[in-house]
């Protein structure tokens, strides 16, 4: 092979003699224009040597001159909270449709129950999907363009989001997100085709564009970001260090052991822990839809732009206790760790830390048995969190015994990421046993797992 390239004309000597046949350049006047041009190239080389000079050119000036990366601890928090006012106003336009528009029975109620929530008293509980409109909703209202894609997204692949809303007669599409008031950001969402490499590629690359739009991306089951691990790996998670190029785009993937077997339960948490480094990342596991809420407003809010993973629910969306308050969205903010208000710390002799929706099954168990000994944490933000964050949340806890709480296999989520990374005093997991599946395919079993697990929990 190296032969036959031996054998070849260089490039020049072919594209000299294209000139000449088209009498477009003599073989002399060729000749000469490649004397004058390497000669050329040689003064400025020599110029560059002599002067010393260096071009800097950086990837953060023009549109995002106004934005940065860099370490979490010099990002400083911001205000996410919106007036109580403000998101009754918004309430309102989001439970509105155009006149002779007729949607779906099941639409109307929940079309219902948002005018109910902007006339309440701003105490009255809702689920996942109001806090997840209210967060676009907000950020649309203060200009912010929106931009969201997923399977199934317009709908919600577990139906609660409903952001498209059809006539049941015409079939015509109504989207009250992007009829909130005149001059409002740009909503757009879509159903994008199970190509998440392509789809979360072309999104990522959206986001190096508008530093100032918020860009989703979110997978049907959490697992099926497994198509897309080449995009996570060679840009999501290692761009600033390789290029200085930011980005804060959103990964939304749900995540919960419900018995549905190992591809629809794992959104693979360990893998994205192990990508974490020099906090180029923010990887959260919530539990309340106030915390998406603050979360994805905070995206935008900051100037800082890194990216977010978040671990959404399943069987939470409907879940009685995964409830928020307008009150949480107008007075709260992002909280790392949310901790246990209803144990008196002196009573506490076990404390359990956990992340995500395995909070709930412990909650249950623990007011089953009535127990009143043990008190359960709940890390959000799993990356970056600092020793303080977590010193912080123990110290009020100095003798009890401390256990670390998790649905997915011994060799799978947090556990080891987290005995890794912090100076705990002694602790126990208490999880599946290993396992090279995320999760079993028997509802039974998993059943069994669960309660095993819980049990355990409060032995």
């Amino acid at each position: 092979m190296y032969e036959i390239v031996r054998r070849k004309p260089p490039a020049r000597e072919i594209y000299a003699r294209q000139l000449e046949e088209m009498s477009v350049a003599t073989r002399d006047e060729a000749q000469e224009l490649m004397v004058a041009r390497v000669q050329k190239l040689e003064e400025e080389l020599e110029r560059t040597r002599k002067a010393g000079l260096k071009r800097t050119v950086s990837p953060l000036a023009g549109l995002w001159s106004h934005y940065r990366g860099g370490p979490d601890r010099d990002a400083q928090e911001a205000q996410t909270a919106v007036p109580m006012e403000k998101l009754r106003e918004l309430l309102r336009s989001l439970s509105r449709v155009p006149q002779g528009f007729t949607p779906h029975e099941k639409i109307s109620k929940l079309l219902e129950t948002r005018a109910r929530l902007a006339e309440g008293s701003g105490a009255e509980p809702f689920d996942w999907a109001i806090g997840e409109h209210l967060a676009f909703a907000s950020l649309l209202d203060e200009g912010t363009p929106v931009r969201f894609s997923g399977q199934d997204s317009r709908r919600g692949t577990f139906s609660h989001r409903h952001a498209v809303l059809r006539d049941v007669r015409s079939g015509r599409g109504y989207t009250p997100l992007s009829n909130l008031r005149e001059g409002q950001g740009v909503f757009q969402i879509f159903d994008s085709p199970l190509s998440e490499a392509g789809v979360l590629g072309f999104d990522y690359g959206f986001s190096l564009d508008t530093p100032d739009w918020l860009t989703c991306w979110e997978a049907q089951f959490g697992d099926f970001v497994n198509g897309a691990q080449v995009v996570i790996d060679q840009f999501i998670t290692s761009a600033e260090d390789k290029w200085n190029r930011l980005s804060h785009i959103v990964l939304l993937l749900p995540h919960g052991f419900e018995g549905q077997g190992p591809e629809h339960s794992s959104a693979r948490l360990e893998r994205f822990l192990q990508l974490c480094a020099e906090d180029n990342v923010q990887v959260c596991n919530l539990t309340t839809p106030a915390q998406l809420f603050h979360a994805l407003r905070r995206q935008i809010v900051r100037p800082y732009r890194k990216p977010l993973v978040v671990l959404t629910p399943k069987s939470l969306l409907r879940h009685k206790h995964a409830v928020s308050t307008l009150q949480d969205l107008a007075e709260g903010s992002f909280q790392r760790i949310i901790p246990d208000d209803t144990v008196s710390p002196n009573n506490a002799k076990r404390v359990l830390l956990c992340t995500g929706k395995v909070y709930y099954d412990l909650l249950a168990t623990r007011e089953e048995k009535k127990r009143d000994d043990v008190a359960i944490l709940r890390i959000e933000q799993l990356y970056p969190l600092g020793d303080a964050h977590i010193k912080n949340a123990l110290a009020p806890y100095p003798d009890a015994k401390l256990f670390w709480v998790q649905e997915e296999p011994f060799n799978m989520g947090a556990w080891y990421f987290l005995r890794a990374r912090f100076s705990l005093r002694r602790i126990r997991c208490i999880c599946r046993e290993e396992s090279a599946s995320p999760a079993t395919g028997s509802a039974s079993a998993h059943k069994l797992e669960q309660q095993r697990l819980v049990e355990e929990a409060f032995a």
